[in-house]
């Protein structure tokens, strides 16, 4: 067996010599910005283990104050902030430490600038000293930002070598965080093409703290694995086919997917303006349900409607389910690609759980017609097949992925003139209304099911994006979140030869070797219908509760 070096592995985007020489310009200029006192031993960084989450621990770079630091939720920090037990500098400079050697391990940034944070910091612990309040609800929390929204005078990428860039202004997004009292200090890592769920681009390919053979997932993989890392108590995401639940289930965190058009995206970097055959949404990823929540009530309490006309003025609307009995749907499968063991393992004991509680109803729910909605999907994605992405590689001199080979190609890609763009659009509302008739006819309020099809992917393999793609095809919001089981070598196997359900699920079954997902965190989704976001939250909260009880 070939034995890959953790250089190798960590290894980005490659291409023609000319294309290499620009991308290593970019690489060595971040790299350059990670101080001397915060690099890592050569002798770690040579042959680290698998899993490299408490070498932050134990690498003596960081104080026990700052460790304590980071070990806080974001809803902790906000909190300690606003009563003056921790300063917005003490705070930014612990999360920044942690994230420069959290991407030493993981490759998950494209950008540190830790003292302008430091400097936003300062200036908010000024206000606060002078007008003994906070300026908002996020007053001082340190917060990651995905590459492809800009903050301003920061590097920012739409996936691409040729579209790397230095923002000269903030997205909607960032500007309203900032307004909220938020202080950046790095952007994360993401895929070639914005369209893969792992995450490898001229910056390296982000991978799983709990096991690096793995990924991180993505396209949110760079927030992932820092959050995970604890050099980030919370990020921000985008989803458009699972890019905030996916790799946030392989790492193990908190993510939110909201309905599309409730959180802004003015301002996002993306290679395909104007097409609007399916919408992304951006969203929280984070240490604790408690900051989903925090992130959505600052956020849309800022009324983002008023700046970014394409926002809806929908609220955050929070039920109170002590006064109506739950209903749960479980769903094991989702009839197209049975889950690898460890995921069954967890969602047969949430099911368990579920079902001994008072609190909740379960049922079990019937997918409908996930192979089709599928299908759907993925034609939405590329609908000029591919034609854009093969224009920009060839341009650039970018060396085509793996996973963007198989993005781009048939057969759920091809070319489409206007009248198969109307054609395919009918489909997809069609589909959406026969679902929401299903979905009334099972009686739910939410359903419980798989983020993924196992947990974190070996790299380059994730080819089945059908337990998050579904919803985002729909518009109905999803959590994922951390059941506390990992992948067990010892119990996580097949008794007997499971029998393929389809050419998708015989891929799946062909990747799962239970010695290569050992450590790995097995998740669990959530979603409700669309616009019912606050309903999704809270039902999540009564879950997990029931769940560790």
């Amino acid at each position: 067996m070939t034995t890959v070096s953790f250089q190798e592995k960590i290894k980005g985007v490659g291409g023609h010599a000319s294309y290499e020489a620009k991308a290593r310009i970019f690489r060595e200029q971040l790299e350059a910005k990670i101080p001397a006192s915060l690099r890592l031993p050569p002798a770690i960084l040579e042959d680290p283990p698998l899993n490299v989450t408490h070498i932050p621990e134990t690498c003596g770079l960081l104080t026990p104050k700052e460790l304590d630091i980071t070990e806080l939720d974001a809803t902790a920090v906000c909190q300690k902030i606003a009563v003056g037990e921790l300063t917005a500098v003490d705070a930014v400079t612990a999360f920044g430490k942690r994230a420069a050697i959290a991407h030493q391990l993981t490759a998950c940034l494209i950008d540190f600038f830790l003292d302008e944070g430091i400097k936003q910091a300062q200036q908010l612990d000024e206000y606060f000293r002078k007008e003994g309040k906070v300026i908002g609800p996020l007053h001082g929390l340190p917060i990651s930002i995905k590459g492809m929204l800009p903050v301003k005078g920061t590097v920012g990428s739409a996936g691409f070598l040729m579209n790397i860039e230095t923002a000269t202004e903030d997205c909607d997004m960032t500007r309203i965080l900032r307004s909220l009292g938020a202080v950046f200090y790095v952007k994360t890592n993401q895929p070639q093409t914005l369209m893969h769920l792992e995450s490898r681009s001229t910056y390296g390919r982000v991978l799983n703290p709990y096991n690096t053979d793995l990924t991180a997932g993505g396209s949110s993989g760079g927030e992932s694995a820092l959050v995970a890392m604890k050099g980030s108590c919370i990020g921000v995401g985008t989803d458009g086919g699972g890019s905030i639940r996916a790799p946030s289930a392989h790492c193990g965190i908190y993510g939110f997917r909201p309905s599309c058009r409730t959180t802004p995206l003015h301002g996002v970097l993306w290679y395909q303006p104007g097409q609007d055959g399916f919408f992304s949404s951006v969203g929280p990823m984070c240490r604790s349900a408690r900051d989903m929540r925090l992130f959505l009530e600052a956020v849309l309490g800022a009324n983002p409607a008023l700046l970014d006309p394409d926002v809806l003025p929908v609220p955050l609307k929070m039920p109170d389910l002590t006064k109506k009995k739950l209903r749960v749907g479980i769903m094991m499968h989702d009839g197209v690609v049975m889950p690898h063991p460890p995921i069954i393992r967890a969602l047969k004991w949430a099911k368990a759980k579920l079902e001994a509680s008072s609190e909740v109803e379960v049922v079990d729910y019937t997918p409908y017609d996930h192979d089709r909605g599928y299908s759907i999907v993925r034609e939405l994605y590329y609908e000029d097949g591919g034609a854009t992405v093969r224009r920009i590689l060839k341009e650039s001199g970018e060396e085509i992925l793996p996973l963007t080979e198989w993005v781009i190609s048939p057969p759920h890609v091809r070319d489409h003139d206007a009248s198969e763009v109307w054609k395919l659009r009918d489909e997809r509302d069609n589909y959406r209304r026969e679902y929401s008739d299903h979905w009334w006819s099972q009686n739910v309020d939410v359903v419980l099911c798989p983020p993924f099809p196992g947990t974190a992917s070996r790299h380059d393999t994730a080819k089945y994006w059908g337990y998050t793609a579904i919803w985002n095809l729909l518009d109905y919001p999803g959590t994922a979140f951390p059941s506390g089981f990992v992948a067990d070598p010892a119990i996580d196997i097949y008794q007997e030869p499971p029998s393929p359900m389809s050419a998708a699920d015989e891929y799946n079954l062909s990747l799962y070797d239970a010695t290569k997902f050992k450590g790995a965190p097995a998740s669990l989704q959530i979603v409700g219908r669309i616009y019912n976001d606050g309903l999704v939250l809270a039902a999540q909260e009564v879950v997990e509760r029931i769940l560790k009880s």
